[in-house]
């Protein structure tokens, strides 16, 4: 699933470790097979339905913030034992992970290869390696961008507030940046947008390349685009026109609460938080269109099977099973997390898809289209070490403490350490 930057349903590490090494045979002789995600992956019912049909299954999900699933997995990889027998993989790490395929089954063995025709081409190529021979993990959801924004807060600085005619106001991210000036000159006690971190990552994220070539070779220093999507949000943080706020924080539910800020980046599976963060009595007042630039991706994860496993082929079953076309049609209808699937974004029934909290939008027309026009960014091993240096200047730049030259050079010197 996607990105996600968050998890909303968090278990102590404590009681990770005491789930064991992965699923075995239980008392009752069942299979006991473990799934290890973040966030919400829609999965609920879904597994219910399974051990239903399954009377020889038994899954238990362990779910936890996205940073601790990744640093107790790399620990649990890296020590032999505790990984649950399924692991979730978001696409911004994925590719540290596929540096250790080795911890990994290659789902290969088990068929996957004849699935690939599933995905669109750059989600399956994500959770590959080794020219495709190697099949790391069965994708689930897509981030496809999309531009979320508060229509009465629009209609009190002036601006339009129909999506469509929205959408015209920033074709760019350069107009995007006017709209902001528009919007804080008439309405300076709202900031546009929530963070400038958001900004800067949905830039990138319409890049192929960020801060490795696809050689995977550190790049960010001579990469123009690094240093205009830093540019574009520093300004706006410059200005005062973000919210300075740790993105999916409760400081930001509090502000979508609050109505503080006037604009977002909505990557399909953000949707569930900006509702459940701003509660009912919003309902009506968000509305989505397109995100300046065109088409790109924030998120989507992959479905993986660690080596030190006991069951693999009903780990491997289980997990192509819940990315089958079929679950994932149902999941975004349930949840809003957008299928990898072209043959699933494509169906009639999601493409005519409204969310009625988000003033009836046509997200499945919104998100498919954003889908269908998306260039992946390359992730180079490191690049879930180097991008947070970048959020992090831009949080001191929000937050007055430096200038945007200033947090832009420390910034370079601490990405290149990290990159090493």
């Amino acid at each position: 699933m996607s990105t996600r930057l968050v998890g909303s349903v968090a278990a102590t590490l404590a009681m990770v470790l005491v789930a064991g090494c992965g699923g075995s045979s239980g008392a009752d002789g069942k299979i006991e097979l473990s799934l290890g995600l973040f966030s919400d992956f829609g999965y609920d019912k879904l597994i219910e339905e399974y051990m239903a049909s399954h009377s020889n299954i038994k899954i238990e999900q362990r779910k936890v913030k996205m940073e601790q699933h990744n640093t107790q997995l790399a620990t649990q990889l890296a020590g032999g034992r505790g990984a649950a027998d399924i692991v979730a993989l978001e696409e911004g790490v994925v590719s540290q992970f596929r540096a250790s395929k080795d911890k990994f089954v290659n789902l290969a063995e088990y068929g996957a290869k004849d699935l690939k025709d599933q995905w669109a081409g750059w989600k399956w190529n994500q959770g590959t390696a080794d020219g495709g021979e190697f099949v790391l993990g069965l994708g689930t959801d897509m981030g496809s961008l999309g531009l979320c924004y508060r229509s009465d807060l629009f209609a009190a600085a002036g601006l339009p507030t129909d999506r469509a005619e929205v959408a015209k106001l920033w074709p760019t991210w350069a107009d995007y940046a006017k709209a902001a000036d528009t919007f804080t000159a008439k309405t300076p006690n709202v900031k546009f947008v929530d963070t400038g971190r958001n900004v800067y990552k949905a830039i990138l994220d319409q890049t192929e390349e960020g801060y490795f070539a696809k050689d995977d070779s550190y790049i960010a220093e001579k990469n123009d685009k690094v240093k205009t999507a830093f540019d574009t949000a520093a300004a706006l943080g410059t200005k005062q026109q973000t919210g300075a706020l740790e993105p999916f924080s409760q400081d930001w539910n509090v502000a979508l609460k609050q109505g503080s800020f006037a604009t977002t980046t909505c990557p399909a599976w953000a949707l569930a938080l900006i509702k459940a963060g701003a509660g009912d009595a919003a309902a009506g007042k968000w509305d989505v269109t397109t995100a300046p630039g065109g088409g790109g991706n924030w998120g989507g994860s992959f479905l993986a099977i660690p080596k030190q496993g006991k069951n693999p082929k009903e780990a491997y079953e289980l997990a192509k099973w819940l990315t089958a076309p079929e679950q994932q049609k149902r999941i975004f209808k349930e949840t809003g997390n957008l299928p990898s699937q072209p043959k699933v974004y494509q169906d009639a029934e999601v493409q005519a898809t409204v969310n009625e909290y988000f003033s009836k939008a046509p997200v499945g027309q919104i998100f498919a289209t954003s889908a269908e026009s998306l260039k992946p960014t390359y992730r180079g091993t490191k690049d879930s070490k180097v991008g947070p240096v970048f959020a992090t200047a831009l949080t001191r730049v929000e937050q007055g403490k430096q200038s945007a030259a200033e947090a832009w050079t420390q910034a370079l010197k601490e990405a290149t350490d990290a990159a090493k």
